[in-house]
């Protein structure tokens, strides 16, 4: 994705999240760069001072990415269910950090160890239940493949945390181009 794209929808992000937060009309003009029309899953993080402030997203799209990226960066600020009492304030916009994860398709894996930390996310599903980490979550705590596995499983997906290693568990793997705003 070229540089422009990546300035459109970290913009496009801020001003939605910006909007929401002050209680003012959400709007997106259509927006016609070649890079920010393809059908692709998106997560948008909203942190502030390096916490965790909201993580909504999708793997699959039947939008335009920019379309896509406008819905999540609103249902980050306004939808995560672990800030549902402690939504983001007006206050803390200046200080609010946004980074967003543009998704490569799910691949299945057969072996649950066959993917590399901080280059690949992983997806888990068994029958209902699923949970998810970004690349870059192995990359911020520092867990081995199998802790990174097993904290998916239990904090995320609701399963045992050896969950994992059954076969009627469904591992997937992805990549992430991350986009993040610098603060200057």
């Amino acid at each position: 994705m070229d540089k422009q794209a990546k300035k459109i929808l970290l913009d496009v992000a801020r001003r939605n999240i910006e909007a929401v937060v002050k209680q003012e009309p959400v709007s997106l003009s259509p927006i016609d760069h070649p890079d920010l029309q393809g059908e692709q899953g998106v997560f948008v993080t909203l942190k502030t001072h390096g916490q965790l402030r909201g993580c909504i997203g999708c793997f699959t799209s039947d939008i335009p990415l920019y379309q896509l990226v406008s819905e999540m960066a609103i249902s980050s600020a306004t939808e995560d269910p672990r800030f549902e009492f402690n939504r983001i304030k007006l206050s803390e916009l200046e200080q609010l950090e946004i980074e967003i994860s543009v998704l490569s398709p799910l691949k299945q894996i057969k072996n649950p160890l066959d993917f590399e930390l901080g280059k690949h996310g992983i997806f888990i599903r068994k029958g209902s239940r699923t949970g998810c980490f970004l690349p870059q979550v192995a990359l911020e705590t520092g867990w081995s493949k199998e802790e990174f596995l097993s904290h998916c499983c239990s904090s995320k997906a609701g399963l045992a945390s050896d969950a994992w290693k059954r076969e009627d568990v469904e591992i997937y793997t992805f990549t992430a181009e991350i986009l993040e705003e610098k603060q200057e």
